[in-house]
C-alpha cells in the first residue's frame, strides 16, 4: 500500500494523462465482451442483453455445418496471407529506398507523395475503383491495351479480379503511412555504423544489408506479429463496398458475413457466436507467433 502511495506521488500526472484512455479501453473494449454470452443464448429481444435460454455450441455447430463457412473461413485467409505476404514488404522497402534519399526538398516531397492515399477515405477509394475499372475505365483500357485481360472482361465483377484489386490498392494507399514507424527506426541507427562500413569499402546495397536491415528487425517482427493477431479481420468496410453479385464468390469475408446475418437477418446468436470463432482465431495466431517470435529471436510482445 505505502508503495502504491509513493509511485502514485511521484508519478499522478501521467497517471491522470492516462486516464481518458484508460476509460475509453474500459467502455468501448471490454464492457462490450459481456455481450459474447449471447453466442451460448437463443436471444430474446424481451430479455434484453441476458439474452434467453442456454443454447450451448449450437450456433457454433451451426456455422461449421453451414455452406458459408469454408467459403468464408477460405476468402479471409486469401485476402488476409495476400495482403500480409505483398502488403507487409513494401512499407520496408519504401522505408530503406527513402532513407537513401539525403535530406532535402526532393526527400520531403516524396514522403508527402506517397503519404497522401492514406487520408483517402474508403468511400472514396472504392469509388475511384469502380471509375478507373468500369469497363471504360482507365485501368481496364490499359490492361486491355497489354493483353492482361479480355476485351469483354468487367474487372470489379471479376471474382478473379477480386483479391488483387483488394490488394494492391490497399498497398498503394497504405504503405506510405506504414512506412513512417520503419523511417522512425532507422533514423535511430547509429551512425557510426555507416562511417565504419564505408571504411571497410562497402557498398550502398552492402549496407542496407548489413547495417539497416538488422537495425529494422525488431520493428519488424513486432509489427508482424501485431499483423497476424488481425490476419481474419479483414477491412470489412473497404470489403463490403466492393462486393458485387458478380465477385460475392471472392468477396464475402467473416466480417461481412457476421453483418449480414447479425443486422440484416436478426440473427444475433448466430452471428455473436460466427464473430467471437474469427476472434478466437486470431488470439491463436497471435499467441503462436509471438511465441515462435520469442524463441527464434527473442523478441516479443510479452
Amino acid at each position: 500500500m505505502k508503495r502504491i502511495k509513493k509511485e502514485w506521488h511521484r508519478d499522478w500526472q501521467l497517471l491522470v494523462m492516462a486516464l481518458p484512455g484508460l476509460i475509453w479501453v474500459i467502455v468501448f473494449c471490454y464492457t462490450p465482451m459481456y455481450g459474447i454470452q449471447l453466442a451460448f443464448k437463443d436471444y430474446d429481444f424481451t430479455k434484453g442483453l441476458t439474452g434467453g435460454d442456454w443454447a450451448g455450441m449450437k450456433y457454433f455447430m451451426q456455422y461449421f455445418t453451414s455452406p458459408m463457412f469454408f467459403t468464408t473461413i477460405r476468402n479471409t485467409f486469401v485476402i488476409a496471407l495476400f495482403s500480409i505476404v505483398v502488403g507487409f514488404p513494401m512499407p520496408i522497402i519504401l522505408a530503406l529506398a527513402i532513407n537513401q534519399l539525403k535530406k532535402g526538398a526532393p526527400r520531403k516531397i516524396l514522403q508527402t507523395t506517397v503519404y497522401m492515399p492514406y487520408f483517402i477515405s474508403t468511400v472514396v477509394m472504392v469509388a475511384m475503383l469502380n471509375i478507373m475499372c468500369a469497363p471504360s475505365g482507365v485501368v481496364t483500357n490499359l490492361l486491355k491495351d497489354l493483353h492482361v485481360i479480355g476485351e469483354d472482361m468487367n474487372v470489379m465483377g471479376d471474382a478473379g479480379a477480386f483479391v488483387p484489386l483488394y490488394v494492391f490498392s490497399g498497398v498503394w494507399q497504405s504503405c506510405g503511412w506504414n512506412s513512417i514507424i520503419f523511417i522512425a527506426a532507422l533514423s535511430n541507427v547509429n551512425t557510426e555504423l555507416y562511417d565504419a562500413a564505408k571504411v571497410d569499402g562497402a557498398s550502398r546495397w552492402q549496407m542496407i544489408r548489413h547495417v539497416e536491415l538488422p537495425a529494422l528487425v525488431p520493428t519488424i517482427i513486432i509489427i508482424l506479429i501485431l499483423s497476424m493477431g488481425g490476419i481474419l479481420s479483414v477491412g470489412f468496410e473497404k470489403t463490403y463496398l466492393m462486393q458485387n453479385p458478380l465477385n460475392l464468390g471472392a468477396s464475402e469475408v467473416i466480417q461481412t458475413y457476421v453483418y449480414k446475418i447479425g443486422v440484416q437477418s436478426n440473427q444475433i446468436s448466430f452471428s455473436t457466436a460466427v464473430g467471437l470463432f474469427n476472434n478466437v482465431i486470431n488470439f491463436a495466431c497471435l499467441i503462436i507467433v509471438n511465441t515462435i517470435a520469442k524463441k527464434k529471436a527473442d523478441i516479443s510482445l510479452m
